[in-house]
């Protein structure tokens, strides 16, 4: 049988037709051969999701977002969701959108517990108790969770700082930052002044360094007498500590008592030399025994023949005796009766 142009140009354009229908399912990920299963989701926002979207359950995916409808109050926004995989979802899941600011966000399906799975077009659950969405998060996405907490802390940290700072207490941090940016600028200023002291300074600080390295040098250079002084002074201290100082001590002692004993004598009346400094009697008796003394050895200088006569011829005249002595006997002591 003879196939005519007609007939095969038909054939030809319905497998065209059909390829295309099945490359552009395909492309937008759907399952053309394997059974579906389609749940659904409402969410009062959507966080960017879109059409194509993938949806996991723990890491890998499992589907995609397969039609975003929404109401005329934009109050609920209706999101299905076709699962390319058979799998039994508990009907205590709960269905997260995780945000991507650098991709595509998608849809988290945090498995629940329950022994009772969801059916074909069943509502899936999109919200639970606190605890359990923060489960959920620091699960799904550890880092995200963790921001979110953080925020949260700031967010009362910052409620707690305009309660606590009133206008006044806010005056007073402005008055401190402007005190300790004018105290910067004086720390500045007196830094700069140091850097100009010690730059003036720097010869003097010079000078002083070398002058130090010279005696160090000469230390250095005089190690040798140095030692034998330090030898010395060791050998001199060790000499002094094996003298008997107590021993020297007690004789000092004795001679200073022996000494004070005999002073006392002198001082006293009691024998020859008390008496001789300390009787007035006794001095002038020897004081005028000297006076006479001395008038007698100058009248037997100037009158010899007074006490020995010798007269071959003649008579010697006698001259009168002398009543004071020679003026080369005034400074002897001399005492008029």
């Amino acid at each position: 049988m003879k196939i005519s142009n007609e007939t095969k140009v038909g054939i030809i354009a319905i497998v065209s037709i059909s390829m295309l229908i099945l490359g552009f399912n395909f492309l937008k990920g759907n399952n053309l051969f394997g059974s579906k299963m389609t749940i659904y989701a409402r969410y009062s926002n959507v966080q960017g999701l879109t059409i194509s979207n993938p949806v996991m359950i723990n890491g890998l995916q499992v589907g995609k977002v397969n039609n975003i409808s929404n109401d005329k109050n934009m109050r609920s926004i209706l999101v299905e969701m076709e699962m390319t995989q058979q799998i039994n979802i508990p009907n205590n899941s709960v269905a997260l959108i995780i945000p991507n600011p650098l991709g595509n966000s998608k849809v988290e399906i945090k498995l629940g517990d329950s022994s009772i799975y969801l059916k074909k077009n069943d509502t899936i659950q999109t919200s639970a108790k606190k605890g359990l969405i923060d489960d959920v998060m620091q699960k799904v996405d550890p880092l995200l969770f963790e921001v979110k907490t953080a925020v949260s802390s700031l967010d009362t940290l910052l409620d707690n700082a305009n309660n606590i700072f009133d206008n006044r207490t806010k005056n007073n941090i402005s008055e401190s930052i402007e005190n300790l940016r004018n105290l910067t600028f004086s720390l500045l200023a007196s830094s700069n002044s140091l850097e100009k002291m010690l730059n003036s300074q720097k010869g003097i600080v010079t000078k002083t360094i070398n002058n130090l390295e010279s005696v160090t040098g000469n230390f250095a250079k005089n190690n040798g007498k140095i030692n034998e002084l330090i030898d010395n002074l060791n050998r001199t201290s060790k000499n002094v500590s094996q003298i008997d100082l107590q021993g020297t001590f007690n004789s000092l002692k004795n001679i200073l008592t022996d000494l004070q004993t005999t002073i006392a004598k002198l001082n006293g009346k009691e024998g020859s030399m008390g008496l001789l400094m300390n009787d007035q009697a006794l001095y002038k008796n020897l004081t005028s025994t000297g006076n006479k003394l001395n008038l007698l050895l100058d009248d037997i200088r100037m009158h010899p023949k007074r006490y020995v006569s010798i007269s071959v011829i003649g008579k010697n005249k006698k001259q009168p005796p002398l009543n004071i002595p020679l003026p080369d006997t005034l400074n002897s002591p001399y005492l008029k009766q």
